[in-house]
């Protein structure tokens, strides 16, 4: 199978050939990133065409199998200014468009942010914005959806599209993470595509946690004083906590400069007693309802819900700190009160993230061998796309490619 991608990442469409076990040529792979160049080597090896600049980037002259495209998701999500056109990454699309019309690949995957289907929606009551409208009129000449198309725009490509929003939840990898993909199919080849079924939900953060990771992913008490003091009211000034029974928000390319809205563990052990004061102090993974911070005798958390009112001041005795100065509870009149946890709060480490990324462990045992920081690393995470859906999709086009003949080459 011949295969090429533009804004190649480190290599999510590579990882889900592999599990395949699909033999493939990569005619070429473009990326800009030279961190993100690094992995893909490092895991993949050179290929034999590796351009930085779509814009310079030579379209080969034989027809591809398949031709994958991520153009950078900035300009449309809901995370960003969402300028579209107006960002010099918003224009990126035409790049992809003007190499589907030249190259004719049998079959094209796009993948973006879900924001994309709702970016400069005009009416209300319009099913999608008119940047997406515009994609699907560029790229679906034939039909969209199965749909046919009688009027197709003068400058639309003849594939047969269908576009659905999957997240990695639908196969079972324990990150709310939703892109929107379109699949290309060329107009003659068969076109009765199908989404993959929808895989149950049975993993959590539990299950991508590393056993005993190292404590420089602990969050520090300025740090932690940061998060609970935002002065802007970002995510609606909600610290986004997760137990091991959470599943993930979705990671971003800045998951290392942790915010509110990222991932932030709360892990530990349980109140040894069984019960807290009032029997709801913590959950069975030591976590705490509701968390905030008290100032004056340096940074410590405190359960809201539990600070019972003496007067005009909650009391302050006899608390209990563990080693990063997070308190399981506030006490209400003397040390038998005190209940003993052993709390950690923690970022997610590298190899977590790639974990929610559905990547094998060896991707980022590769990419440390060669030196890749954790910095750069948490931004290619972020970056990337979760294998499993690239995985599911190609499973529905190669039932397409197993039951028909290989097409003669379609002439430029």
């Amino acid at each position: 199978m011949t295969i090429a991608s533009d804004f190649s990442g480190v290599g999510a469409f590579n990882q889900a050939l592999i599990r395949l076990g699909i033999e493939y040529d990569e005619v070429f792979a473009c990326e800009m990133d030279k961190f993100a160049r690094k992995s893909f080597i490092a895991n993949y090896g050179e290929p034999k065409y590796f351009p930085t600049d779509v814009y310079e980037r030579e379209i080969p002259v034989q027809n591809l199998d398949v031709y994958v495209t991520s153009p950078p998701c900035q300009s449309f999500s809901i995370a960003g200014k969402r300028q579209g056109k107006l960002d010099k990454r918003g224009i990126l699309f035409f790049n992809s468009h003007e190499f589907i019309q030249v190259n004719k690949p049998r079959f094209f995957i796009f993948e973006n942010v879900k924001g994309l289907l709702s970016h400069d929606r005009q009416n209300k009551d319009a099913a999608y914005g008119r940047t997406f409208q515009e994609w699907i009129n560029l790229l679906g000449g034939k039909s969209v959806n199965g749909v046919p198309v009688i009027f197709p725009d003068a400058d639309s490509i003849p594939y047969h599209i269908y576009f659905k929003v999957l997240n990695g939840t639908d196969f079972n990898v324990p990150q709310n993470r939703e892109r929107v993909f379109i699949v290309g199919i060329r107009d003659d080849e068969d076109n009765s595509f199908s989404w993959p079924c929808e895989i149950p939900l049975t993993k959590c953060l539990t299950d991508v946690l590393e056993v005993n990771p190292d404590k420089k992913y602990n969050l520090s008490e300025k740090m932690i004083d940061y998060l609970l003091n935002r002065s802007d009211n970002f995510n609606g000034g909600k610290v986004n906590f997760k137990s091991k029974k959470d599943i993930a928000s979705c990671l971003n390319k800045s998951s290392g400069h942790l915010d509110i809205s990222d991932n932030i563990l709360l892990l530990g052990n349980t109140n040894p007693s069984g019960n807290g004061q009032n029997g709801n102090v913590y959950s069975s993974d030591g976590i705490s309802p509701t968390l905030s911070t008290n100032k004056g005798e340096g940074i410590k958390i405190i359960q809201m819900n539990e600070a019972k009112e003496f007067g005009s001041q909650p009391r302050q005795h006899n608390r209990v700190y563990d080693s990063i100065g997070i308190v399981p509870t506030l006490t209400k009149g003397n040390a038998d009160a005190n209940i003993y946890t052993n709390q950690v709060l923690r970022k997610l480490t590298p190899l977590e993230s790639f974990r929610l990324m559905d990547f094998p462990d060896s991707f980022v045992d590769n990419c440390i061998t060669t030196g890749i920081s954790d910095s750069q690393l948490y931004k290619q995470a972020g970056n990337s796309v979760i294998v499993a859906c690239y995985e599911k999709i190609m499973q529905q086009i190669l039932k397409i490619i197993n039951n028909t003949p290989k097409p003669i080459a379609i002439p430029k």
